[in-house]
């Protein structure tokens, strides 16, 4: 049956293993029609229909979106798929439904917007600059010092993003963080240089509705080997101190605010220096890596679902019905090299052990940074009461796995 109030307009389904559990919540509020750059499969019976296009390009999406809305009513625009959020506001605008703005969007997009209008904002920044060649980083580490981070403007998932200890890193590291590249994004000749940050990270997943800023998910990241940034596991607790820290709060709503981001969904990356607050930076979407599925099993809110009411323009509700812990650990192995053998621990959610699942397979070609990017063989999920038992959990997991390979 035809919903008459219309159809939620998803932008961008991603990987199956990683982001199906979004779109499954999104159709318990509505149904659903797909804009994507291939027929779906496992989207299917999630599904009231579909439309192949190119989902990058913003001309694009916003006509097909018209054409759909003169067939059916269009309830709202729903994207996590960070190369196509500006496609997606574009197509909200054009089809006066909430969301963020193109310009907002676009602010985010490109990492030396963000930090130029944080800092006109008087939020606090690492030093940054916008540069073409080694000389001029060789500029910046003389009035900055060693270490430095380069990174692409407009890239995701820490692609291209280098740590430079030294004069003779500089280099190299310019090269790798050119030469990274993802679909539907743009890696400019321009990179940004910034001083290195000390201290953990984490991320926090909110809503912003009608201008109000409402936080609800916290993960603590964990970092793979230097120089690379590549994120291995995270850990979200329903009980974080830093859900009582009103500074962190502050700090984010005027962050919002400096942004022009006035609704939709956000995760955005914190490094808690000895300093105190520096936000990394600000996505237009929700988080990667199974992170709002953290979310889920340790307090019961559902990003799926909070997404989709947003998009509506309704009220979200973020009241939890869990008190838990939960963390992920992606399995990589320690060099580029082939898959000759894997075996995954059986899950046993009594045990803590939530979730065990391999990626890869003999004959599997895994290609570490700089050469590649989400060489990941597997993953494990733990639920229990304290991060600290999740990791207990994670370890002797881990310790099950048989991971064999050749280089």
């Amino acid at each position: 049956m035809t919903d008459p109030q219309g159809v939620l307009l998803v932008l961008g389904s991603g990987y199956q293993q990683f982001r199906e559990y979004l779109i499954a919540s999104a159709s318990q509020r509505s149904e659903i029609w797909l804009f994507d750059s291939e027929e779906p499969t496992w989207q299917t019976p999630h599904l009231a229909g579909s439309t192949v296009l190119d989902i990058f390009d913003p001309e694009t999406v916003a006509r097909a979106a018209r054409e759909l809305a003169a067939r059916r009513p269009v309830r709202g625009v729903y994207c996590y798929h960070e190369a196509s959020i500006l496609a997606a506001a574009r197509a909200a605008a054009e089809l006066g439904v909430p969301g963020p703005t193109p310009r907002a969007v676009a602010a985010v997009r490109d990492k030396s917007v963000t930090r130029e209008l944080l800092t006109q904002a008087g939020i606090r920044q690492p030093v940054v600059a916008l540069v073409t060649s080694p000389e001029e980083i060789e500029d910046v580490a003389r009035r900055v010092g060693y270490p430095l981070v380069l990174k692409p403007r407009s890239m995701g998932a820490s692609q291209g993003v280098v740590k430079v200890s030294a004069r003779e890193d500089i280099a190299p590291a310019l090269e790798i963080t050119r030469s990274a590249g993802q679909a539907g994004m743009v890696n400019h000749a321009e990179v940004l240089v910034e001083e290195f940050l000390t201290g953990p990270e984490i991320s926090v997943d909110a809503a912003v509705f009608e201008g109000e800023y409402l936080p609800y998910l916290i993960a603590r990241k964990q970092l793979g080997s230097e120089p690379y940034f590549e994120e291995v596991g995270h850990t979200v607790h329903a009980d974080d101190p830093l859900f009582a820290d009103e500074e962190l709060w502050k700090m984010l709503a005027e962050t919002h605010r400096a942004l022009g981001w006035t609704h939709g969904m956000t995760h955005t990356e914190v490094k808690l220096t000895p300093d105190g607050y520096v936000v990394v930076e600000v996505n237009g979407r929700l988080g990667g890596d199974l992170i709002p599925y953290l979310g889920r099993i340790a307090t019961g809110v559902d990003s799926g679902l909070v997404q989709a009411d947003v998009s509506f323009g309704s009220r979200p509700d973020l009241t939890r019905s869990r008190n838990s812990a939960a963390a992920i650990r992606f399995l990589c192995p320690p060099s580029n090299c082939t898959v000759t053998r894997l075996e995954m621990p059986g899950a046993d959610p009594g045990a803590g052990l939530y979730e065990s699942v391999a990626l890869a397979g003999p004959g599997t070609r895994m290609l570490m940074p700089p050469d590649g990017y989400f060489a990941r063989y597997g993953f494990l999920i733990a639920r229990a009461d304290s991060p600290q038992e999740c990791q207990a959990v994670l370890d002797r997991a881990e310790a099950g796995v048989v991971f064999e390979y050749e280089l």
